[in-house]
């Protein structure tokens, strides 16, 4: 097979193939990779034990039955970022990626990006699979 060099042919018509350039780094590249602190997975391990009722506040009747069998302690947290992380953990442990747009406001609202709760949805989906495949023998 032969080759031709287009100068030789061409001579100065030849057209002047660019140098290629540095693409622009992609905004994803410029931000921090998305992280937990050792404290917020501890809160993620947790809300696997937690119902959904969890989220929301006791009615009348859940405060009576308390009132004269003893209540269960409250699991909310305290700290408002760290229980919206639980809320949405809790959220992803039982339903994985089938979450009300709201629910994920929320999350965000809280101080966390999508990357972390990119994060946070694989790493549940990832530990409900070893689960269920550990079950299943």
């Amino acid at each position: 097979m032969a080759y031709l060099a287009f100068t030789d042919v061409l001579g100065a018509a030849a057209p002047a193939i660019p140098q290629s350039q540095p693409l622009p780094p992609s905004p994803a590249a410029d931000r921090p990779k998305a992280r937990f602190s050792a404290l917020e997975w501890s809160v993620v391990a947790l809300a696997e034990r937690d119902t959904l009722s969890t989220l929301q506040s006791p009615g009348r009747v859940a405060v009576a039955l308390g009132t004269l069998f003893g209540s269960r302690p409250n699991p909310q947290l305290a700290d408002s970022k760290l229980e919206a992380l639980r809320k949405i953990a809790v959220l992803t442990w039982h339903q994985g990626y089938h979450i009300a747009e709201s629910a994920i406001r929320g999350f965000l609202g809280a101080g966390f990006t999508q990357d972390h709760y990119a994060l946070l949805a694989s790493s549940i989906t990832n530990a409900r699979a070893r689960r269920d495949r550990r079950n299943s023998r």
